[in-house]
């Protein structure tokens, strides 16, 4: 079955997650996918520990499948004249290098949409390719630090906690590839391709929109809240006879099912409890009920009790709880595959289901180098050629 990507070529210049994230989800909606490495290292992301194989660190595999890998040295005359050959056929090109780089190698947009009028170009960064910080280098940690994500999460009398999942750096790549989708469209209209810019730094100003907008109502800093929500309470985790369990009462038609169920009936229309705002007024009292009724039985029990009447909870599961829920198996969202030197392995499909058609790894990720021939083929570079390159380290 043909996927909607189908005959969309794309130049992965990028490295480490936004970008590579961007270009597989291309890849896997069926956009024939480049990733153009560099000689000897690749993207480095494949030195990050743990390595199924050599080369293969889990980060790379979690971003690169259904790509094919050329090496090239694109400081050199003869590796900027690859790219640019594979530029004038290709329909979108993504790089990630710090601001003035892609212009010294000549991939920049000017430079590539110079050469093909309908190439979609989009350029992500760390802090953006204009003001103060645009030569910053920024990784996920860093913007979490610098946009004051890291101010609100943690224990209030705690230390400063990252986000394990990279939240911004991934965002990012979603928005780079909304971005590519929404110039693909358009270029059927106008025949014209166009450029994209993605900064980590406006991806994190994004995700915190309701967080400013409370900022600016509210004029303090928001506490650190744990894993409670400043606007809403009880909306946190609790300690149930055997271990954590996550409540979401959201508003006050759920507060009176929660009630019912948990014994707390009495205090249901307490003045101090009776709406959302005066629990968040009366936080501490209002958890403190919250906390002694939960603490009488048994996660499942308050689980299963709950779900029943609608009322929003989770058990706190852990990594391989999750893999092994019935939910997770049923989902089809863990795709298997063999890998040519890493053997079989798993990974996450992509996370939207088109037209219900089940998920497929397709290509594994790639080795350094796997399809420089190959590709290099497909333009019109001859084996002579080919090889002269590899012996001057042009390629590899």
């Amino acid at each position: 079955m043909s996927k909607p990507l189908t005959g969309v070529r794309v130049l992965d210049l990028s490295k480490v997650l936004a970008g590579p994230l961007c270009a597989q989800y291309l890849g896997d909606l069926g956009a024939d996918i480049i990733k153009v490495e560099t000689v000897g290292q690749g993207d480095e992301t494949r030195g990050w520990p743990p390595f199924p194989a050599p080369g293969l660190g889990t980060v790379f595999l979690s971003a690169n499948r259904n790509k094919r890998s050329i090496a090239v040295d694109m400081k050199t005359e003869k590796g900027r004249e690859i790219v640019h050959a594979l530029a004038k056929s290709a329909d979108v090109a993504i790089e990630s290098f710090g601001t003035g780089v892609a212009e010294r190698l000549g991939i920049d947009a000017a430079t590539l949409r110079g050469l093909n009028d309908r190439l979609i170009h989009c350029s992500i960064s760390g802090f953006g390719r204009a003001g103060p910080l645009k030569n910053s280098p920024g990784y996920d940690v860093i913007l979490q630090a610098f946009c004051g994500v890291m101010s609100m999460t943690g224990d209030e009398d705690g230390g400063y906690i990252r986000s394990p999942i990279s939240p911004i750096d991934q965002m990012t790549g979603v928005h780079a590839f909304s971005g590519i989708l929404a110039l693909l469209y358009a270029r059927e209209k106008t025949g014209q391709g166009g450029e994209i810019q993605v900064s980590l730094f406006e991806t994190a100003l994004g995700l915190l929109g309701y967080n400013l907008q409370t900022f600016w109502e509210r004029g303090v800093q928001p506490p650190k809240c744990g894993s409670s929500h400043e606007s809403l309470c009880p909306y946190q985790a609790f300690e149930a006879a055997d271990g954590p369990i996550m409540i979401g009462v959201a508003n006050d038609s759920l507060w009176r099912k929660f009630c019912g169920v948990t014994g707390l009936n009495a205090i249901v229309d307490d003045p101090k409890f009776r709406t959302n705002a005066d629990r968040v007024a009366y936080r501490k009292e209002a958890l403190d009920h919250v906390q002694a009724a939960l603490r009488q039985k048994s996660v499942a029990h308050w689980n299963e009790v709950l779900t029943g009447v609608g009322v929003p909870c989770a058990p706190i599961n852990s990594i391989a709880q999750l893999l092994d829920h019935p939910h997770t198996k049923a989902s089809g969202i863990i795709v298997d595959y063999e890998h040519q030197t890493a053997g079989r392995l798993k990974g996450v499909g992509h996370p939207v289901l088109i037209n219900r058609a089940a998920r497929q790894a397709g290509l594994p990720p790639p080795v350094l180098g796997q399809h420089t021939d190959d590709v290099l083929g497909e333009i019109g570079w001859s084996l002579e050629t080919i090889s002269e390159l590899r012996r001057a380290r042009v390629i590899g």
